[in-house]
């Protein structure tokens, strides 16, 4: 079966890059192949590597896209804000590099951009997540909305904002800030799950959420975010011991921070 070629016009997509140009291109020629295509695709790129940019050029000339460059590294806030300032048309799709879509991904795409311009309220559709979020209402064309319940101690659901792939309004950042720069991703991240909650922000997820995108990080183009061994082995443990203690300090940490943290300015 042939797939019918589809044209998001009042969508850009919005790709943050840095040095692994490979996986870019993987991304670019799986929507290419899939025949969707957007307003624009701007890549927005963290200062990589010469041979990397060299590539971005190419890729000018061979998908379209619209490279954002920057002199020296800055990191993700600041990549991830400069590319959405780039952007012109009223929705955005953000997907990072190490991600492709499947052939699903156009339906759900088209049902997520009917959802969001059908209520003004929503501000981000999800299209992927590690494990399934906690406490769900069920829409329509098989999403659900995220809904926090900061009562409730489950503190998975803080994860209501992700980096994951989404649609969002362009105009996010107008209403839940731009992303703290010059601290760490993860930090500025979660500052923005932590924004995302206090603004009273509504999301909604598909509930088929791992068969939209495939995350795909290879060895000669590893994951680009550096994190310390001990955290990392103290996130992953399944000892029942550490999944407590994990537990207990993520629902205290989580509240605290919703309730007192400051957020949504670079100044």
């Amino acid at each position: 079966m042939i797939s019918e070629s589809k044209h998001f016009g009042e969508i850009t997509l919005l790709i943050t890059h840095y040095n692994r140009s490979l996986s870019l291109e993987r991304l670019l020629k799986s929507f290419e192949e899939l025949k969707i295509s957007f307003h624009e695709i701007v890549v927005s790129d963290d200062g990589s590597k010469p041979e990397h940019i060299s590539n971005l050029m190419l890729f000018k000339e061979r998908y379209g896209i619209t490279p954002v460059l920057t002199e020296k590294n800055k990191g993700l806030a600041n990549n991830i804000n400069k590319g959405q300032r780039a952007v012109k048309s009223p929705f955005t799709l953000y997907v990072q590099e190490d991600f492709t879509p499947t052939p699903v991904f156009s339906q759900r795409l088209s049902d997520g951009l009917s959802l969001i311009k059908g209520d003004e309220g929503v501000d981000l559709v999800r299209f992927y997540a590690y494990r399934k979020y906690p406490f769900l209402k069920p829409v329509m064309h098989g999403f659900s909305e995220m809904q926090f319940r900061f009562w409730m101690p489950d503190a998975y659901q803080f994860n209501c904002y992700s980096d994951h792939p989404h649609l969002r309004r362009s105009s996010f950042t107008e209403k839940f800030g731009e992303f703290k720069e010059g601290i760490k991703s993860d930090r500025a991240e979660f500052m923005m799950v932590i924004a995302f909650l206090q603004k009273k922000g509504r999301a909604l997820i598909h509930n088929d959420y791992r068969e939209i995108f495939i995350q795909e990080n290879s060895a000669e183009e590893p994951s680009q975010v550096k994190r310390k061994k001990l955290r990392v082995q103290f996130q992953a443990s399944e000892n029942f011991l550490i999944k407590i203690i994990r537990s207990f300090y993520r629902n205290v940490k989580f509240r605290y921070e919703y309730l007192f943290l400051k957020t949504g300015s670079n100044e």
